[in-house]
């Protein structure tokens, strides 16, 4: 017995055309990202300081705690 079937994927894009798709949406995708946290920091830095000593943060680790670098365990306010 015979089993015939056929795979109903495009085929890979190749060549030039692309890779510069992909790099242009890779272009698009950092670009929003920058935006959202450009806002988020925008955002956070309009609180006062009790609000943001609420949420665990202050004032100069609100950059590192939206980008992701902050370790909150170490940076934990007293």
């Amino acid at each position: 017995m015979t089993t015939m079937s056929s795979a109903a994927v495009p085929p890979a894009r190749s060549g030039i055309s692309g890779g510069l798709l992909r790099l242009i949406r890779v272009g698009i995708d950092a670009l929003a990202t920058y935006w959202v946290r450009r806002e988020a920091i925008k955002t956070l830095r309009e609180l006062d300081d009790r609000a943001l000593r609420d949420i665990g943060l202050s004032r100069c680790h609100i950059e590192g705690a939206v980008t992701g670098d902050l370790e909150f365990e170490l940076a934990r306010i007293r």
